[in-house]
């Protein structure tokens, strides 16, 4: 054993061959890292201007009137190569928007109501700075600015130009609103409709174009729906209102697991449409695509719940109807993983009146917690007020005028709050029993002409769950107070 001054020498030799080390180390990593910033810096700019639309993948074109809008959300690799810069990396997303007026008057984007979070030129170009030497710069923000769409619209023309969005995965419904003052307009009977007029009190015009655009990476389950191979070889019966209603409530009560044997959430939920105008409704009602469980998913799953952050396309578990798991799920997504509103769709071996018939199963997700049965070793605890979920659904639906006409029919679970039934997981839940019914929208209507099925009523989402003490917050209006309105 050397002494403890032997000893001493050797630590601090020892030290001084460590902090040496460090020290170089951390010098040959500042120098790596300035001449990589160099190398990365004094990269010429070369943007390679694509020739839209032709270039461009996904476009969707709607038309009004004489108005004529087209919209196509570029990829990573085609806006890199449109303006010279990595906007993938910064979280940006662009948008190329095309504007055909052929009215007589001006038009106005309002870009506000396509996102309120959008970027300006300037503010995405900085995003972009080092990605260029600076005396290049100045060339990059002005490429920039002159490929932003304008926001006013003369008329007899064709404009185009880019907006530049916040990052979204899976697909994002485009809502774009264009307004013209009528005083503008010499001739409105020239080619504008009543309705574009009677829209805002015939003081505005008022367009709206919407469209939902997928944003495909390859792993979201919807990009796999092929309807047309559901029921292949099959003749699928086309029911009238009457037998309509009576398959719905023939229909299993609850979704099962893989072997059929046991089951679990309610099958609460039907819609009817096609199914692009569905993931249409209800991507613009606010609801994500889901990723399908994959290792890269469930690793960023399992990473989320550690962490308590957001996935707004997280995967959904598999569950089980008419003999397969769901054909795609959607999501409206929290802050944290833990908390999301759910819902699983499969197509139904039935038509009504010549449409899409898609059972559906919605709750609410409140916590986390682990389960050997989940390949990400976690599972969601579900809300036990499912019928509020199944509310919450039509509400939102509601909110953007796409229900034609609804209603509730028998066939779910029916558990009291005394009662509760339970899923595969365990998680309690009590429900009316009802299933909701809504019939889309192919244009979005106002409330006061939303239609009623006239079949069932269900029970008041929140009140099922509460006791008498609750009734101390409703009471009736007293003859005084009638007195003093």
């Amino acid at each position: 054993m050397p002494s403890d001054e032997k000893f001493a020498t050797i630590v601090d030799m020892q030290w001084q061959r460590q902090t040496f080390w460090r020290g170089f180390a951390g010098l040959f990593s500042l120098f790596l890292a300035i001449v990589l910033t160099a190398c990365a810096t004094t990269a010429p700019y070369t943007p390679s201007r694509l020739i839209t639309p032709d270039e461009l993948s996904g476009v969707q074109t709607k038309t009004v009137d004489d108005v004529t809008v087209s919209v196509a959300i570029l990829s990573d690799e085609e806006a890199r190569a449109h303006f010279g810069a990595d906007l993938g990396k910064q979280g940006l997303q662009t948008l190329w928007l095309s504007v055909r007026n052929g009215l007589p008057g001006k038009l106005w984007f309002i870009r506000n109501i396509l996102d309120r979070d959008f970027y300006s030129p300037d503010e995405a170009a900085i995003l972009m700075q080092g990605e260029v030497a600076e005396p290049a710069f100045d060339t990059l923000r002005q490429h920039f600015r002159d490929e932003s769409i304008r926001v006013l619209m003369m008329p007899g023309t064709i404009t185009e130009g880019f907006v530049f969005l916040p990052r979204k995965e899976g697909g994002r419904y485009i809502d774009v609103r264009l307004a013209g003052d009528v005083y503008d307009m010499s001739e409105l009977n020239s080619g504008v409709s009543a309705d574009a007029v009677k829209r805002s009190g015939g003081t505005v015009l008022d367009f709206r174009f919407g469209f939902a655009l997928p944003l495909p990476d390859g792993d979201f389950d919807y990009e796999r729906l092929e309807t047309a191979k559901t029921y292949a070889g099959e003749i699928l019966p086309d029911l009238d209102t009457e037998a309509f209603r009576l398959a719905l409530e023939r229909l299993p009560c609850c979704v099962t697991d893989a072997d059929n044997e046991q089951n679990g959430d309610p099958l609460n939920v039907v819609i009817v449409g096609e199914s692009a105008d569905l993931l249409n409704s209800l991507s613009r009602s606010g609801w994500s695509f889901t990723h399908r469980i994959t290792l890269r998913s469930v690793g960023r799953l399992v990473g989320a719940a550690l962490q308590g952050e957001a996935y707004p396309v997280a995967p959904v578990s598999s569950l089980y109807v008419f003999g397969r798991k769901q054909d795609f799920a959607l999501q409206r997504a929290r802050r944290s993983i833990a908390r999301r509103n759910h819902m699983r769709f499969w197509l139904a071996p039935f038509t009504y009146q010549g449409k899409q018939v898609w059972v559906g199963q919605i709750s609410r997700d409140i916590g986390i917690k682990l389960s050997r049965e989940s390949p990400s070793l976690t599972t969601h605890i579900i809300d036990p007020e499912v019928d509020l979920a199944r509310e919450y659904l039509l509400h939102s639906l509601l909110a953007e005028g796409l229900v034609e006409r609804f209603g509730f029919v028998k066939g779910s679970v029916a558990a009291p709050r005394t009662q509760p039934a339970s899923n595969l997981t365990g998680d309690p839940f009590f429900s009316d029993g009802m299933r909701l019914v809504v019939i889309l929208s192919p244009d979005p209507q106002p409330l006061v002409e939303v239609g009623s099925l006239r079949w069932e009523r269900s029970s008041p989402p929140v009140a099922e769950g509460q006791t008498e003490a609750a009734e101390r917050n409703v009471r009736p209006i007293s003859p005084k107070s009638r007195e003093s309105d």
